[in-house]
């Protein structure tokens, strides 16, 4: 297995700091910066914190790279400090029962979005929206599935790379 240096780590969770990032701005600037657009944009950001975190703590401990730094995105090693080590054929099912749980985050700045583009159009947040769509949903997993998936010794039984997965049928 290949080990990934601090910077190739720090490269890697680029996407999905940026698109947390993004998001929040998007939820800040559809609500005009206002008290509960600022508020909504922070509960936002701890929300990416939290979830990385949970995906750490849930999942991460039933993975192939638990605790090495064969971790693209550094999350391995991270989680063995604060998770036990769980069962490696179990890795599916927890990463279909907690991946859900984060889902959200490539859902509300578009909703947030919507509702301000609906009460005030705005261009600036129009092309923010069409940013975050186009580095959250086609940049974020094209980088996963290149950078990350294609090294996973659990890719096959993977629910979003293996046999059946949504990866799997677009490489066909």
């Amino acid at each position: 297995m290949r080990e990934y240096s601090r910077l190739d780590t720090v490269i890697a969770n680029i996407p999905y700091t940026a698109m947390v990032l993004l998001g929040a701005a998007i939820i800040a600037l559809a609500y005009a910066f206002s008290p509960f657009g600022l508020a909504s944009a922070g509960l936002y950001l701890a929300y990416g914190v939290a979830g990385a975190f949970w995906i750490m703590f849930f999942v991460c401990p039933y993975c192939a790279f638990f605790d090495t730094k064969a971790c693209p995105c550094g999350y391995g090693m991270i989680a063995a400090r604060i998770a036990k080590k769980g069962a490696r054929e179990n890795f599916a099912e927890k990463f279909k029962k907690h991946i859900p749980v984060i889902v959200p985050l490539w859902i509300l700045p578009v909703l947030y979005a919507a509702i301000g583009l609906w009460q005030s159009f705005s261009w600036l947040l129009a092309i923010l929206v069409a940013a975050f769509v186009i580095e959250a949903w086609i940049i974020l997993p094209m980088v996963s599935k290149k950078h990350c998936c294609a090294e996973c010794p659990q890719k096959e039984q993977c629910p979003w790379m293996g046999t059946g997965g949504s990866c799997a049928r677009d490489a066909q």
